[in-house]
């Protein structure tokens, strides 16, 4: 596949060449200045996420964050003509427009990366609508404005995401809804017509938003799936996904791919002194292998409520292997060996959670571990060996869970004091400012 590739970029490369040298000066300045001018479209536009970005990280650091920045909500909503008959009355509603839809709040998040599904909640304080109503019979006839307030609003959506044929990832499904918890409604003008037609009028605000509900799920279909849509794009690129595995294990996959780049498989060790009175030991020149083997075990969710981002994340590795130089020391004599270790599986489950007000720092609030089977080779103790190896072999194996439970909160501790020196407002500027590129030094790794 390789070589195929090298020729096809041989070829692209000759062909190039080819017709540069086959054009005239002015084609070529002409070339050059489209090229600059696409260059400095990518500058603004990446400037223009950025922009935004800020403007996000701005907006929630706010006590009541409404809306969107950035996300255009149509303020006032126009919906179409309701006419409707009813019995012995014919009602009919124009110039009908939808206020307050902008000032939404984000009540709830939740993201299902396994079965790529997304579900959200937005609440609205109230809604007002406005417009103008004919109320008509055989006999009588009533028009004038009318105003129906709609309190506590809330819609809700699901959308599914699949993989295409063509390897892209696009938005499946989508499932709206919108309710609301009370009401209340002035149609001035009835005079006569509102007593006799009481019946009519007291069902006038749910006429109102029954017949503004498929319009209103229509237009937020169409919205969502567009945004969706554009955020996958600008995310994935023209990047294809297979359809074997899931987009998750996809990314796992090339989150694999990415520490071995990096340069953290295999991971060198800091090595350990140690000093006790006469004795002492040293650690030196540690390598650990397999670290980048890792895989999903379970589930990999996460979620927004009450402006916190919460993720569950359940990881493991396959088998852990690592070696190193021991030397231990009691007065002036001294013993020099290697040590070689095998770990079936380290296993983990991760909580984290992050305020919307990125000045705050993250939290780990869970983490549970789970290792395999240890094994270990030591040489250079003499007869020792035997002992050091059946001590590090068999108790560590007997007492594993106990072990686990015991290092769990020390390593939580040390976790939670490395997230408090990580500026999460400036990491996420500087991300947006590089192309959403992640670069694990930005983490201080």
């Amino acid at each position: 596949m390789k070589p195929l590739i090298v020729l096809v970029l041989v070829g692209l490369l000759a062909s190039g060449c080819h017709i540069v040298h086959s054009q005239d000066p002015g084609e070529v300045v002409e070339q050059e200045a489209s090229e600059s001018d696409d260059a400095l479209k990518i500058k603004e536009s990446q400037a223009n996420i950025a922009a935004q970005v800020e403007a996000m990280l701005v907006h929630f650091q706010q006590e009541d964050p409404q809306g969107l920045p950035g996300v255009p909500v149509p303020d006032p909503l126009e919906v179409p003509n309701v006419k409707k008959s009813m019995g012995m009355a014919n009602l009919d509603m124009k110039q009908v427009k939808a206020y307050g839809l902008s000032k939404f709040r984000i009540d709830k998040v939740n993201l299902d990366l396994k079965e790529m599904k997304f579900n959200g909640g937005l609440q609205l304080d109230q809604m007002l609508v406005k417009g103008q109503y004919t109320l008509s019979s055989f006999f009588s006839k009533a028009n004038g404005p009318f105003t129906v307030v709609l309190k506590n609003v809330y819609a809700e959506a699901t959308a599914f995401l699949a993989v295409e044929r063509d390897g892209q990832l696009a938005t499946d499904r989508i499932k709206i809804d919108i309710t609301f918890s009370d009401m209340t409604m002035d149609f001035q003008n009835l005079g006569l017509v509102g007593s006799v037609f009481q019946s009519v009028v007291n069902g006038a605000p749910n006429l109102v938003f029954d017949a503004m509900k498929p319009f209103m799920l229509q237009e937020a279909d169409k919205k969502l799936r567009s945004e969706i849509n554009v955020m996958i794009q600008k995310t994935l690129g023209d990047r294809r996904l297979p359809n074997s595995i899931t987009p998750l294990d996809s990314a796992i996959a090339m989150a694999r791919k990415m520490v071995r780049q990096k340069g953290y498989d295999p991971y060198h060790l800091p090595d350990v002194n140690r000093t006790m009175g006469v004795f002492s030991v040293q650690l030196a020149h540690t390598w650990i292998n397999g670290i980048s083997s890792f895989y999903r075990v379970g589930n990999i969710t996460a979620g927004m409520a009450n402006k916190t981002v919460s993720a569950v994340l359940q990881i493991g590795t396959q088998q852990v292997t690592g070696a190193g130089q021991w030397e231990v020391g009691v007065g002036m004599m001294t013993r020099v060996g290697h040590v070689q270790f095998t770990v079936q599986h380290i296993r983990a489950t991760v909580g984290l959670s992050q305020s919307l007000d990125t000045r705050q720092r993250a939290q780990i609030t869970d983490l549970q571990f789970d290792m395999g089977n240890i094994q270990v080779r030591c040489d250079g103790a003499g007869t020792l060996d035997y002992v050091m190896e059946f001590a590090v072999n068999v108790i560590p194996n007997l007492l594993r869970y106990q072990i686990m439970d015991a290092i769990e909160n020390p390593i939580k501790q040390r976790v939670q004091e490395k997230f408090n020196t990580i500026d999460v407002e400036q990491v996420i500027k500087t991300m947006a400012q590089n192309d959403f590129n992640f670069d694990p030094t930005l983490l201080g790794v």
